[in-house]
């Protein structure tokens, strides 16, 4: 049952709004009292028919109104009363239901990009950032149109079908039955309409995200399609899937379009019956004329709101699509956390082990398999290997962003499973092979994340990380805008300024994943520079295709087949003939072809 009702977009948007009751109660509330007042001018209507028919054996009459100037003044002061009363509800349903809809996409939108941004980096790999950025952008915002407008047309839809039913029902059971005879109809279309609607619209969401990936991606590679001259091709790529998104839009619009017609044949259906009937008992007597009119105005009052059932039944559904997709995501769960007390060490100025690790990505091959690796603390290290040996799979298990399928790693003698995860990750820095750099200064960027930097402490960091070389030569210096993803400065500057963002936040243990791969042989020796300054009194993991890169680590592991192979300096592994290492040393200094 509650994993029905979890599955229910519904019951997960009722449940959501439960921290707003008050305000939903409220906006209900005026919601129900605008239709009871917007309902009374057809009433009002039928009393002043009365009134002109009757005179002075009117209803109004009956209330002690004895002449007909203070009747109609009567009928006119409750009239403006009346007209008042349903305008203050209008302003004030309008104001309630459309700052809870804010709230609710605020709240909404920050709840799920909390969420995402938390998960586990796996459950990213797998994702497109079109998507994600689809779900919080254009499915929350779907969620917030319903909110400010549908909900209100259903309580109101609902409100008046129950009050001028009880209406009908008092002045004529025999019309009131004939007039309420569509509703059942109209609702069965409803329903076998939502059936068929409900489908389309989780796919139109998903060729939305499709297409947003698509444009986001194509935009961050803009580089490479202008260099390759790509425009015509991803004009065709983007063209098809917009074109697919168009139909299955227009597949859904072609279903609620026809269901429209279909109702209003049930309002002529009703509104005719109430009216050939009525006038036939109002001629014979046996219904007041007075009542007669209210039953007219009231039928078409009645009836005509359900016309509007085939654009809230499809706001409706494309709300509910958008509302399974936002608590889809929010609902993954995150299976790397801590453990109910997790271990906050005063730092990790201790030796590393990797003891019998055994890991695999997502159940497949396994990578590692008795893994074995010990680093002293203070040791600058170096990971060799070839693509895909699992090289940069250790810096990620040592970050904990995957978690070992069994064996153990360790920090000292603490296994790094019961760290906090936040304490671990802040005392290990990382330079990724491809940086990321924010549209922000370079100034903002060194210090990203870090309240009270001094400009001492990012100078420093700078310095260290040999990024000053190129600094003092922009005009704005430090406060030069580096572009989105960096972009206004080289893949060596980039690199240097994302060391300095590692070095100001004072690790006690670095990795540097590829951090020379694609630099140039200045920038290297620069990187390198910067390698051996920040060193000192913390441990090093240095991982890389290049050998020069390495070779002046204390020890260096060649990694083959998910086991350390070789171990070894520089030189004694260069001068082992035999070894795989000095073949890579061959190769890469041109002694070996």
């Amino acid at each position: 049952m509650n994993k029905s009702k979890n599955n229910n977009p519904v019951y997960l948007l009722s449940a959501y709004l439960r921290q707003w009751k008050g305000r939903v109660v409220k906006a209900s509330t005026y919601s129900v009292l605008n239709k009871l007042f917007d309902v009374a001018p057809e009433v009002l209507i039928g009393v002043a028919v009365d009134l002109v028919v009757k005179k002075n054996q009117s209803f109004v009459a009956s209330l002690g109104f004895e002449s007909i100037n203070s009747q109609v003044l009567f009928i006119g002061g409750l009239t403006f009363a009346i007209w008042v009363l349903e305008s203050l509800f209008e302003y004030l349903y309008l104001i309630e239901w459309r700052g809870l809809a804010q709230n609710l996409e605020h709240d909404l939108r920050i709840r799920a990009y909390d969420h995402a941004q938390l998960l586990d980096l796996s459950w990213h790999e797998k994702q497109t950032i079109g998507n994600i950025t689809s779900i919080l952008n254009d499915d929350v915002n779907q969620l917030e149109r319903f909110l400010n407008n549908g909900v209100n047309q259903i309580i109101q839809v609902t409100t008046s079908t129950i009050l001028i039913g009880i209406i009908f029902f008092y002045i004529s059971p025999l019309i009131a039955s004939i007039a309420i005879v569509p509703v059942p109809i109209i609702f069965f279309i409803g329903v076998s309409f939502q059936k068929k609607l409900s489908p389309r619209y989780k796919t139109i969401r998903e060729k939305v995200g499709a297409l947003n990936t698509t444009i986001v991606n194509n935009l961050m590679g803009i580089q490479i399609i202008k260099s390759l001259m790509t425009f015509s091709f991803e004009k065709q790529s983007v063209t098809k899937m917009s074109q697919e998104y168009q139909q299955e839009n227009i597949r859904a619009i072609s279903i609620s379009s026809a269901f429209n017609p279909l109702i209003r044949m049930g309002v002529l259906a009703g509104f005719l019956g109430t009216m050939l009937i009525g006038s036939y008992m109002a001629l014979n007597g046996t219904l007041d004329v007075g009542s007669y009119s209210v039953l007219v105005f009231l039928t078409q009052r009645f009836l005509w709101p359900f016309t509007t059932l085939s654009a809230l039944i499809d706001d409706f559904e494309r709300t509910m699509a958008s509302t399974k997709r936002i608590f889809s995501m929010i609902s993954v769960k995150r299976k790397i956390k801590n453990i109910d007390s997790p271990i906050f060490l005063k730092d990790c100025k201790a030796d590393i082990l990797f003891e019998n690790v055994g890991f695999s990505y997502d159940d497949q091959k396994p990578l590692f398999k008795d893994f074995n690796l010990s680093i002293p603390f203070g040791s600058s290290i170096g990971i060799v290997g070839d693509t895909g040996s699992g090289k940069t799979t250790i810096a990620k298990l040592l970050l904990r962003l995957y978690d070992i399928d069994n064996g153990k790693i360790a920090i000292g003698d603490t296994s790094i499973n019961t760290i906090d995860i936040s304490f671990l990750r802040r005392r290990i820095g990382i330079v990724n092979q491809s940086p990321f750099l924010f549209n922000a200064t370079i100034k903002d960027n060194i210090g990203y994340g870090l309240n009270n930097l001094s400009m001492d402490q990012i100078e420093h960091a700078a310095i260290q990380s040999q990024a000053t070389e190129f600094i003092e030569k922009l005009p704005k210096g430090f406060d030069t805008m580096v572009g989105e993803r960096g972009q206004m400065l080289s893949g060596g500057q980039q690199q240097r300024i994302a060391i300095a963002r590692t070095i100001v936040r004072n690790p006690d243990i670095i990795i540097f994943d590829e951090a020379t791969s694609s630099v140039d042989n200045k920038t290297e020796q620069l990187i390198q520079k910067a390698l051996f300054n920040i060193q000192k009194g913390r441990t090093s993991i240095i991982i890389a295709h290049r050998l020069s890169t390495i070779r002046n680590c204390s020890t260096i592991f060649l990694i083959k087949d998910g086991r350390v192979v070789e171990k070894g300096n520089h030189e004694s592994l260069i001068n082992d003939g035999d070894s795989y290492y000095s073949q890579l040393w061959d190769i890469q200094t041109g002694k070996k072809k």
